[in-house]
């Protein structure tokens, strides 16, 4: 049975097991990894600067993201340098 689009519950979920094994479908879930990576994070982010109380406050967690964010790259990136 063929699921219409939008129709739930899904009839016949996508196996993506099997995907793993095809090389593009490894590469391709590889990228929707990384991609919800990243959006889950940037919400995480979005979240916090909109629990904040005034312009000022979010602009203030704004840099301490901008901040935390940069430090975290510098010590990665130094470690890479002194691994490789």
């Amino acid at each position: 049975m063929t699921s219409i689009p939008g129709q739930w519950p899904v009839s016949d979920p996508v196996d993506t097991a099997a995907a793993e094994h095809d090389e593009q479908g490894a590469a391709h879930l590889a990228l929707v990894a990384v991609q919800a990576r990243f959006h889950v994070t940037l919400g995480s982010i979005r979240a916090d600067l909109e629990e904040q109380p005034s312009p000022m406050a979010i602009l203030n967690a704004a840099r301490r993201w901008n901040y935390a964010i940069t430090a975290m790259a510098d010590e990665v990136a130094s470690s890479l340098k002194k691994a490789g």
